[in-house]
């Protein structure tokens, strides 16, 4: 199984820009790749318990070094294909697929704090016999992570993306083809200010529930810094 996470690279003034307000280019790309460092060390945490792999599906091409720091050794570099993002999520499962992978999963690197558990439910719902989706919810709509064991380009094709219709729309689009579908624990993602401060409450807050997600120490040491 891939456990592959979709990455730019992080570069200042082109990541995490609906982060800038409240923080500047430079924080927002350190923020970035601390959550891409904290994300790849949940999937390599995952992958050595699994029969899984894990991937790095980046773009652009040329930029690999960006990585030598933030990505386990034990990763693999992926160049991502494609214009739109339906056609870079089918054309990364496309090359997965062709590398010679029994499974994938398509992970964002927005939410790092996603419980390592449920990329470990999911490669074990992949190893399944059955032909089906694994689909991890995001509370705003959409899905931090999409599980396949072969190519069904329906669940990229008409989905109204960055929306909160995408993750209604591809079980949709699932269960027009007969695909049985398994939801992951719902989780979020982190992409403005309001889901920031949210990551805040959960790092320091009394009532914060960081505690059920991944530790996110990457993350958490730099927001303690810029605080």
């Amino acid at each position: 199984c891939a456990l592959a996470v979709m990455t730019k690279a992080p570069q200042a003034g082109r990541v995490k820009t609906r982060l800038t307000p409240p923080l500047l280019p430079e924080e927002a790309a350190a923020l970035n790749t601390c959550f891409l460092r904290d994300t790849a060390a949940s999937i390599s945490r995952t992958a050595s318990q699994k029969s899984a792999q894990g991937i790095a599906v980046y773009t652009p091409v040329g930029a690999e070094a960006a990585y030598a720091d933030i990505l386990p050794e034990n990763f693999r570099l992926v160049p991502q294909r494609g214009d739109a993002f339906g056609e870079r999520l089918t054309a990364a499962t496309e090359d997965l697929f062709r590398i010679g992978f029994d499974s994938l999963c398509l992970i964002d690197s927005d939410s790092p704090t996603v419980p390592e558990a449920a990329f470990a439910e999911a490669a074990d719902i992949l190893a399944r016999e059955e032909d089906s989706i694994v689909l991890g919810p995001s509370d705003d709509g959409g899905y931090y992570l999409i599980g396949l064991k072969k190519l069904h380009g329906r669940v990229f094709e008409r989905i109204d993306w960055s929306t909160d219709r995408v993750l209604e729309q591809t079980i949709e689009a699932a269960r027009g083809i007969d695909l049985p579908v398994h939801l992951l624990p719902t989780w979020y993602d982190v992409d403005d200010r309001t889901t920031l401060s949210r990551l805040g409450q959960d790092f320091f807050g009394s009532n914060g529930c960081a505690s059920n997600g991944f530790p996110s120490t990457s993350t958490r040491q730099f927001l303690t810094e810029i605080l």
